[in-house]
């Protein structure tokens, strides 16, 4: 292999894993690469509301008075009653536990700075842990600008001391292959990039570090672990940070196993969501990109806001009704995935339209035209119901929707708002008709968002084979690593630096 460049490092995505490793492993002397396909830096991080998940009785929490222990987090993380800690592999919890208060206190060092108010999030925690970033000061590089976007906080300014402390940031260089020796025994070598349609092999004198952001984006990848997620959903993070597997089947390539995977289908947390903003392909809860957007160019729509889904009913590929609008558990999300009689596609549960009339419109304060709303493929209007159910046309919508059958829909809907009671799905006390024109079809099929499974590590982050042995120079950090199911930026914090960290003290 002819090498074009070499360093000590090489950190693949330069999200919050992948740049907590870089300036990890820029302060234990090693040089550094970042690898990054994006145009820009931080991934899903950069989206991010910025909650960052560490206790053990780090700074803010001393100033609050919250007593808290590595002890507490690891018993609050392996606590076999919670669904989002019964499952997680106990070293990595314990290796999480002790390294939060550092790693808090790596992130302060680091310039990074929080909101001094303390979160309390529904996740496993007896205390609270979560602090949030400051959103990032310069709308025009926040890429989700005045929505709350306090993630870009954190990933700039971690990018910002990458830079400075001489890690170097190669945007728009696309990972394609990890190179490594022969041997079971062999380490790692470096890896092969792509820019500009070139190949671009560079080497890795001690140690890689993937931080490609999970799985979510890659459909046959992602179906490994449920094969109802067929291509019909979405990803939360797009248009801007994409979740395609990179890593994975890199590592993958030259003998990583996989760990705990039955934690992405445990059906806790946000895995997969019922979505907020409807008539936009991407309209996961939290995530809105307004019209100032620096990529909404790409987004196409805002999407309109439910706030209240008594305004709409959701009708599946076939347009029948199929649960509870107001509901948004799992119950809810199995049931959109559900097969429903479809005898031509048997995996999926195909798209999802929420139906409304232009009373709800006026209620909601909606404005049902672009850039609200996407008509190519993902909204639709008429004067007629029946007409709709015609317009619905959309790439993952393989067949028409009845016109006769969606009238017959709204017709029974209409009746459980005369009767008070929905004797099909027990919506509770349906409220509004759906009868003033012009009637409306939105896009609002689940989406994706965490990818809570991945490459196998021990605790020093470095990546497992499938016969239990560490494969030399391979590390894994963030939504790509396995083994502990946490939503949110502590634990991909946390194992980038411990990854930067280990590889950059490993002998070439």
């Amino acid at each position: 292999m002819e090498w074009q460049l070499s360093t000590d490092v090489v950190v693949i995505g330069a999200g919050a894993a992948g740049l907590a490793a870089a300036v990890s492993a820029r302060d234990h002397g090693a040089a550094v690469i970042v690898v990054e396909e994006n145009f820009d830096i931080g991934g899903h991080a950069m989206l991010s509301g910025g909650r960052v998940h560490l206790g053990g009785g780090n700074a803010l929490q001393k100033k609050f008075g919250i007593k808290d222990s590595p002890d507490q987090i690891f018993a609050d993380w392996v606590n076999h009653k919670r669904g989002d800690s019964r499952y997680n592999d106990r070293d990595l919890v314990r290796a999480f536990a002790d390294e939060c208060e550092p790693t808090f206190q790596f992130l302060l060092d680091n310039g990074v700075t929080f909101i001094e108010k303390p979160i309390v999030t529904p996740d496993a925690s007896t205390v609270p842990r979560v602090f949030v970033t400051h959103e990032w000061h310069i709308p025009g590089e926040v890429i989700a600008p005045r929505r709350n976007r306090n993630g870009s906080g954190l990933v700039r300014r971690l990018a910002e001391s990458a830079r400075r402390k001489g890690a170097r940031i190669l945007l728009k260089h696309e990972m394609k292959e990890i190179v490594r020796g022969n041997g079971k025994a062999a380490r790692v070598l470096g890896i092969v990039a792509q820019a500009d349609g070139k190949d671009i092999a560079i080497e890795a004198r001690k140690g890689i570090v993937i931080a490609t952001g999970g799985h979510t984006g890659n459909v046959n990848f992602r179906r490994m672990f449920d094969p109802r997620l067929t291509e019909e959903y979405q990803q939360a993070g797009l248009p801007y940070s994409f979740q395609g597997a990179d890593g994975e089947l890199a590592a993958m390539d030259v003998g990583a196993s996989l760990w705990a995977t039955g934690t992405q289908t445990s059906e806790v947390g946000p895995a997969i969501t019922k979505t907020r903003h409807v008539g936009t392909r991407w309209g996961y809860l939290s995530l809105y990109f307004e019209l100032d957007s620096p990529i909404f160019h790409l987004c196409k729509a805002t999407g309109l806001t439910v706030t209240d889904w008594q305004e709409a009913i959701l009708v599946n590929q076939f347009g029948k009704r199929f649960w509870n609008e107001l509901d948004s558990s799992y119950d809810f999300i199995n049931a959109a995935l559900g097969n429903h009689g479809d005898t031509t596609k048997l995996n999926g549960g195909g798209p999802l339209w929420a139906i409304f009339d232009a009373d709800a419109v006026a209620r909601q304060k909606w404005k049902p035209k672009p850039p609200h709303v996407d008509p190519d493929g993902y909204f639709a209007s008429a004067d007629t119901i029946f007409e709709l159910a015609g317009r619905i046309k959309n790439p993952y919508q393989k067949q028409p929707i009845s016109g006769a059958v969606l009238q017959e829909t709204v017709n029974r809907y209409n009746s459980f708002v005369v009767s008070g009671a929905d004797t099909d799905f027990n919506k509770p006390t349906p409220l509004h008709p759906i009868a003033k024109p012009p009637f409306y079809a939105a896009w609002a099929t689940p989406i994706l968002h965490d990818s809570l499974t991945g490459l196998r590590t021990d605790i020093h982050a470095q990546v497992i084979d499938t016969r239990g042995e560490a494969i030399p120079g391979l590390y894994c950090a963030g939504e790509s690593q396995g083994g502990f199911a946490q939503h949110g930026l502590g634990r991909c914090l946390v194992f980038g630096r411990i990854a930067g960290r280990h590889a950059a003290q490993r002998n070439s």
